[in-house]
């Protein structure tokens, strides 16, 4: 049974940097493709970031491109986020999801079969 815990969120200032991380068990995170999703109070849970285990290709949500980083540590079986130049909309309870490798990625959460228990990232203006 494939297992995810995050760690590392915060409270940090605007224009701060915060690091996420995943780590997987049950399965190599490299067997899997890896998502960053979040939720913030009285919204959706949306697409963040994600990283396919076909070729390691990443994907981001245009609110996060050029701010954000995902990536992946096999030795480690652990997946990142990097969080650079943070807004007080970027508030929110950070989830890492996992998905059996399939033929495509996929940003839609309703496909993501493994969660994360989730981490809160407070932005402060």
């Amino acid at each position: 049974q494939v297992q995810l815990v995050e760690s590392g969120g915060e409270l940090v200032q605007a224009g701060g940097s915060v690091r996420l991380a995943c780590a997987a068990s049950g399965r190599t995170a490299s067997s899997l493709d890896m998502g960053w999703f979040r939720q913030a109070p009285g919204k959706e849970r949306e697409f963040v970031a994600g990283i396919w285990r076909s070729d390691g290709r990443t994907y981001y949500s245009d609110s996060v491109k050029g701010r954000f980083t995902i990536s992946r540590d096999n030795a480690k079986n652990t997946v990142y986020l990097q969080m650079n130049m943070l807004k007080p909309v970027d508030t929110a309870v950070y989830y890492c999801a996992g998905r059996d490798a399939f033929f495509f990625f996929s940003s839609r959460a309703g496909d993501y079969k493994y969660w994360g228990q989730g981490t809160q990232v407070t932005v402060s203006s």
